[in-house]
Formats: C-alpha cells, sequence, structure tokens
C-alpha cells in the first residue's frame, strides 16, 4: 500500500490503469473493492480524512485529507472523470462525479446514473426535514449480505464498461 501523489489525473487511456475512488469513511465494501481492482489490474484510492485500516491489494493507495468541510469529496471530485469509477453513499459527491464523466456505485450495489440523481437529491433533502422535524430518526436499513452481493456485481458491470 503506498500513500496517493498529491496530484493524479483521471484515468481512461487503455495503457493507465483504471482508477477507482472510494469514498473511504464508512465504507462496508473496501475488501470488495480491492478483490475486484485486483482481479482487474486497478488502483485503488481510498480517501478519508484519516489514517484507517485498509485491505491489502495489488495497488491500493492511501489518501488522507485535511478535516476541511467536504475535504475528501472534493479531492475525489477533482480526479473523477470519464473512465474512473467512483464509491460513494454521498449523494451530493455522485451528482459532482457524475457530472464529470465517471461512473459512481453507492455501498448497496445501486448505480448513480443520470435519470437517478435528482431523484437521490429530492429524498436526501426529504429526509433531512424530515429528521429536523423529528418525524423520522435513526439509520436507515442495516447493510446485508444481498447489499455486499448487488455490490460486488455492480463493479464488476462498472468496470467492463470501462473497458478494462
Amino acid at each position: 500500500m503506498t500513500d496517493a501523489p498529491p496530484q493524479i489525473p483521471p484515468q481512461s487511456s487503455p495503457e493507465i490503469p483504471l482508477a477507482i475512488y472510494v469514498d473511504a469513511d464508512a465504507c462496508p465494501v473496501k475488501e470488495e473493492v480491492v478483490r475486484v481492482a485486483d482481479r482487474h489490474g486497478a488502483v485503488v484510492h481510498f480517501v478519508s480524512n484519516a489514517r484507517m485500516r485498509l485491505p491489502v491489494g495489488l495497488d491500493v493507495r492511501r489518501v488522507v485529507v485535511g478535516d476541511g468541510f467536504d475535504a475528501a469529496d472534493d479531492w475525489i471530485a477533482e480526479r473523477a472523470g470519464p473512465g474512473t469509477i467512483v464509491v460513494t453513499g454521498d449523494i451530493p459527491l455522485a451528482e459532482r462525479c457524475l457530472g464529470a464523466g465517471a461512473q459512481v456505485i453507492g455501498p448497496s450495489g445501486n448505480p448513480f446514473t443520470a435519470d437517478n440523481i435528482g431523484m437521490g437529491m429530492a429524498m436526501r433533502e426529504l429526509s433531512r426535514d424530515l429528521r429536523d422535524m423529528g418525524e423520522i430518526s435513526g439509520a436507515g436499513p442495516s447493510f446485508s449480505r444481498k447489499d455486499r452481493s448487488r455490490f460486488l456485481e455492480a463493479l464488476e458491470l462498472a468496470v467492463r464498461r470501462a473497458g478494462r
């Protein structure tokens, strides 16, 4: 595992390994990302605000950004583009990365697309408003084996779409 260099451009050339950017804070599928990346020769960038234990892989890079608001999101969004894959549950980050041309997958295996990101943003706002009013509390449903399996399938498909 290596620390990532400060600047890494979006990667879309067959000669350059596929880049997978992971919003690593609270990501439940780190091991699955590394397993798929190793199989396809992809580089994985785990981006977080603090050091954390990461799975070992062929080309895993740790990126620790500052504590600034959205620092990890900004780092990922600046590098996302055609030929890259982003793994995040953060809907605003997903929207930014889609706008840059990246493929984006949530940890539960649901891909974010131009067709569903608007609804995702609207539901996020609605949920926030309902939480603020005390109508809902707590987290959503727990992460399941089915989610993990769906994620593996979605990541494999994204890698194939990227032509790797």
